[in-house]
């Protein structure tokens, strides 16, 4: 129970796009999830269970996407990180050596290659190469609200059919179940997109919450009398929490943000391209090309080229780290205070939600799973003004809400859906939307399929599901790996389509069947008749 203190939700969105290649004995986008598993999963992990261990009280809410669940319990993919971060405990080993004698880069390689070794142990020794248990057990003792996603992060208010909605959303709460033991009480909206009439999906799997961005509730009908500072209901029941921007902005902003400090490490240097190719040749891509190897040795500094950064010293950006922690903790309760007062008494005191991409903390933000730490530490010792909640907790001691219907919104740039339907992108839609009417066509063809037919329909509702990450269309959009997202696209939609003309001809090709299942492995519960016309749910 609060006793009155103002709430704040500090809300980690982890997801990834399935990335999962097994014909190739090396592929680079797979470093997405071995990246984000070093600098950003692990070092969360630790940061909350050093807590946990210290008896320090705190309740984070973390969205793990069903693609980033399937990943990490992937066994391929768990054996090659294993190999990847072995790598990198080598590429240490000899930075160490390279470095022997320089003042300046000797003690940095010597953190790196202690970094690097004690993450190695925590994957293997204490988490036992299963990062979902890990957060499992966190979820269980009280510390983490784990929510789930869209299925495959598919963006909801571009559907044109409300069973690719449903599906996309009762996909993703099965994979929950399966994988944490229990419903999901939250959900985390992909892009936060949302549109009048999704909220009843949402309720029909029993989630009690979701979120929005500023705006959707600022234009909700009626206007919420507390703005962002309280959930609203949804006409189905469902509790919608809005984004806060002031707390946002402290993290997020470019220009004023805490990740953009002097002190804090430099992500765009990377000794990938640093050093000398024949020695980091084992190191980088399979083609020859240089990436990002993860052994970072400047910082930020300034605005001033690449070049000319300066070294990075670990101690001053965790001193930094937790200096920012305290800012923003200060921040909090002042706005709090002032929230109370402008609000009155009588009612629910206010809640602050600050949601951001679980990657910015430690991927993005080196330092960032330092900041987490520092602040969950402060929020308990340091002030008595506010405390971590989850929105779950704040419903069940503050049910009496107001009722409003947010507009359709999403977080992306413009606030609607300019980021996903573009004239780059928008070509994608006349082929997902014919997908959908073809899969809900063999849902209600097949009402009771089994043996090989209900292997191939079950992969079709797989291969739309993957056509539909909202990550293809975005990454087309930035223009960042085109060609890949493009391709997925591409594929998984012919997959489907190849699935759909041998389930009406009836001629099943099994070997060819046997081979995309493989390869599209995620969701092995899944169930084709997700898809079934709506008028016979």
């Amino acid at each position: 129970m609060s006793g009155g203190k103002g709430a704040l939700a500090i809300v980690l969105h982890a997801h990834l796009p399935y990335v999962r290649h097994p014909e190739y004995p090396d592929f680079l986008e797979e470093d997405w999830l071995y990246e984000a598993i070093t600098e950003t999963y692990l070092p969360l992990l630790e940061a909350f269970d050093r807590c946990v261990d210290d008896g320090v009280p705190f309740r984070i809410t973390m969205t793990l996407a069903p693609p980033l669940v399937s990943m990490l319990r992937d066994e391929l993919l768990m054996s090659r990180y294993a190999k990847r971060l072995d790598a990198l405990c080598e590429l240490c080993d000899k930075e160490v050596h390279r470095t022997r004698g320089d003042a300046h880069y000797g003690p940095l390689a010597w953190h790196y290659r202690d970094h690097h070794y004690h993450l190695r142990r925590l994957f293997h020794d204490r988490y036992k190469r299963d990062l979902v248990g890990a957060f499992k057990r966190l979820q269980d003792a009280g510390a983490l609200e784990i929510i789930t996603c869209g299925a495959t992060h598919g963006f909801l208010p571009l559907m044109a059919h409300p069973e690719a909605v449903r599906a996309q959303i009762q996909v993703a709460c099965n994979h929950y179940r399966m994988h944490f033991g229990r419903d999901p009480r939250g959900f985390w909206l992909p892009e936060c997109g949302y549109a009048p009439g999704i909220d009843k999906f949402l309720a029909a799997e029993n989630i009690r919450f979701f979120f929005v961005d500023s705006h959707a509730l600022a234009n909700a009908v009626p206007r919420p009398r507390r703005g962002v500072y309280a959930p609203v209901f949804t006409p189905s029941g469902v509790a919608a929490f809005a984004r806060d921007p002031e707390s946002s902005m402290q993290v997020w902003s470019a220009e004023t943000g805490y990740p953009g400090d002097g002190a804090y490490r430099e992500f765009y240097r990377d000794i990938g391209y640093d050093a000398d190719y024949e020695y980091i040749r084992p190191y980088i891509q399979a083609t020859g090309d240089r990436k990002n190897v993860g052994i970072k040795y400047h910082r930020i500094t300034g605005k001033v080229p690449l070049s000319d950064k300066a070294i990075y010293d670990p101690k001053a950006a965790a001193a930094k780290a937790d200096e920012h922690a305290a800012d923003f903790l200060f921040n909090r309760t002042r706005q709090i205070e002032y929230l109370r007062t402008a609000f009155g008494s009588g009612g629910p005191p206010p809640i602050v939600v600050s949601p951001y991409d679980a990657e910015l903390y430690g991927h993005w933000w080196f330092e960032g799973p330092i900041f987490i730490e520092k602040l969950i530490r402060k929020i308990a010792y340091d002030q008595d003004v506010l405390q971590l909640q989850s929105p779950v907790d704040y419903l069940a001691e503050y049910p009496e809400q107001q009722v409003a219907q947010p507009p359709m919104s999403s977080w992306g740039a413009g606030g609607y859906s300019a980021v996903w339907l573009d004239e780059c992108n928008d070509w994608i839609y006349r082929y997902l939307h014919k997908a959908t009417e073809r899969m809900i066509d063999l849902a209600r063809d097949y009402p009771d399929a089994s043996g090989v037919e209900r292997r191939a329909l079950n992969q079709a509702a797989r291969e739309l599901l993957l056509a539909q990450s909202s990550d293809w269309a975005f990454i087309i959009k930035t223009g960042t790996m085109v060609d890949y997202a493009v391709r997925r696209t591409r594929e998984h939609l012919l997959r489907f389509t190849r699935l759909y003309e041998q389930l009406k001809a009836h001629q099943l090709d099994e070997p060819w069947l046997t081979s995309v299942e493989a390869s599209d492995n995620l969701f092995s519960e899944i169930d084709y008749r997700v898809y079934r016309p709506a008028a016979a749910s």
